[in-house]
């Protein structure tokens, strides 16, 4: 067993990372699946989607050929609504609350019809937003009033959309050299494409007012006292990104990687270059621990088993994703618990796990894994940890942000404790989808507008 890279062709990889949900093969395939829609009224779709996108509204601008009007629809109520059709679980958003469900039919393909309008509003590169006349700063000095933004992922980017269609100047640092965020860095390569992911910044961007600086780091190559004397207010869109520890003996052997950084080469790297083994082990089962573990599998593992302490019935990936793993050859093994990793001249060999059963429900609603004192061992090469991240407490607590476990603490508007410093997204939440991110810049560029305009 070994781990290392370039095991299979460039072909191959090709095959292995193509489009897993593929578009409509011509407009007549797009204009049926609309005609299916009943265009239901108080629809269930609409009000499923975070955003609150008007589903029955963009799919009957389909079947009427507006498909110009249709863009419009959805990147109104979400600017990553490009993205959002090829990422998000739609299975437990909008086509999961589709009448047809109900009905024992397929529900309406609404990710699929979304990716159709928004794709070709990208490719045409339509200008469906304007922005509105630069009013002064409220302090009266005649200059345009100015937002900085932390973080070019969906939060920031939905942030600085909606503010700049309102005339302000927005200026994003980002610490990577890409916007998109976890878009770009941290969701499988066969989901979205790196090029997808820098055509949609770009075509956020296309609005104009908007101003990425891209290798700036929050604490490191700017503060926060900095942004807030030169900004009218500041958006703190940082996500989350540092990967849980297992803390078990032998996590610091050769062979031991976390999740967001195997995902992250993956997408900064390219296929080829980035190492793998012949067996691996995901601990996690989260959607985080499925794309490692299905890259892992077309990158050329020969076996990848995916670990949940709990089972099926609480585990936080859906059937979908599940059903993707299973079907690349990934195997699940439930009730089991990383207990040590063992080595041999200082590189991963053995995974012992512990056997675990359910008791009572814990914190989070689902019933506590308990160990039984059982265990087995597994042989493996590579262990991938994708245990869940946790969010950069050392940085929120170094410039004193209210936080509850490192997750910043805002109120009703948005805004943290610090006055003109306002924030949302995986840095409060903790980690939820791409379309609770772009949700959260929205309401987040409403408050910031509110608080300037009192000014």
């Amino acid at each position: 067993m070994s781990i290392h890279n370039n095991r299979l062709t460039k072909e191959q990889y090709e095959e292995n990372f193509a489009d897993i949900h593929p578009p409509f093969e011509n407009k007549t395939a797009a204009e049926v699946e609309a005609n299916r829609c009943l265009f239901c009224y108080d629809a269930p779709c609409t009000k499923s989607c975070p955003t609150s996108i008007d589903v029955p509204k963009f799919i009957k601008q389909i079947s009427t050929e507006n498909i110009k009007g249709s863009a419009h629809t959805i990147f109104s109520s979400n600017i990553m609504g490009a993205g959002c059709s090829k990422v998000c679980p739609v299975e437990k958003l909008c086509e999961g609350s589709c009448v047809f469900n109900l009905m024992d039919e397929p529900p309406i393909p609404i990710a699929k019809l979304q990716r159709y309008s928004t794709e070709i509003a990208m490719k045409e590169n339509w200008k469906l937003f304007e922005r509105k006349s630069l009013a002064g700063s409220p302090s009266g000095d005649g200059g345009v009033r100015k937002v900085a933004i932390v973080g070019a992922g969906p939060a920031g980017l939905s942030c600085a959309h909606v503010l700049s269609k309102e005339g302000i100047d927005v200026t994003i640092y980002e610490k990577e050299s890409k916007g998109g965020g976890l878009m770009t860095y941290g969701i499988a390569a066969y989901k979205v494409t790196p090029q997808f992911c820098e055509d949609e910044v770009n075509y956020i961007l296309s609005i104009g007012g908007i101003n990425i600086k891209y290798n700036q780091e929050l604490g490191k190559d700017i503060t926060l006292a900095q942004l807030k004397k030169e900004y009218d207010a500041v958006y703190l869109g940082i996500g989350v990104g540092v990967a849980r520890q297992l803390n078990i003996p032998g996590e610091k052997l050769e062979g031991v990687v976390d999740a967001i950084h195997f995902i992250y080469d993956i997408r900064a790297k390219g296929y080829s270059p980035v190492p793998v083994g012949d067996k691996v082990a995901v601990i996690g089962m989260g959607m985080t621990a499925i794309d490692a573990a299905t890259q892992a599998k077309r990158l050329g593992a020969k076996e990848v088993t995916l670990l949940y302490r709990r089972t099926q019935e609480e585990m936080p990936c859906t059937e979908m994703e599940l059903n993707i793993a299973k079907k690349d050859g990934c195997q699940i093994i439930w009730l089991v618990a990383p207990q040590k990793i063992k080595g041999s001249q200082k590189k991963v060999k053995q995974l012992v796990c512990s056997v675990m059963k359910l008791g009572e429900p814990d914190a989070s609603g689902r019933r506590s894994p308990i160990d039984t004192g059982e265990t087995f061992t597994l042989d493996v090469d590579m262990v991938i940890k994708a245990a869940g991240q946790v969010p950069f407490e050392k940085l929120i607590k170094k410039y004193k942000l209210d936080n509850k476990y490192g997750k910043l603490v805002i109120d009703n508007n948005c805004a943290t404790n610090i006055k003109g410093v306002f924030a949302g997204g995986d840095a409060v939440n903790g980690g939820k989808e791409v379309v609770d991110a772009v949700q959260a810049g929205k309401d987040g560029a409403k408050a910031i507008l509110n608080y300037i305009n009192k000014k």
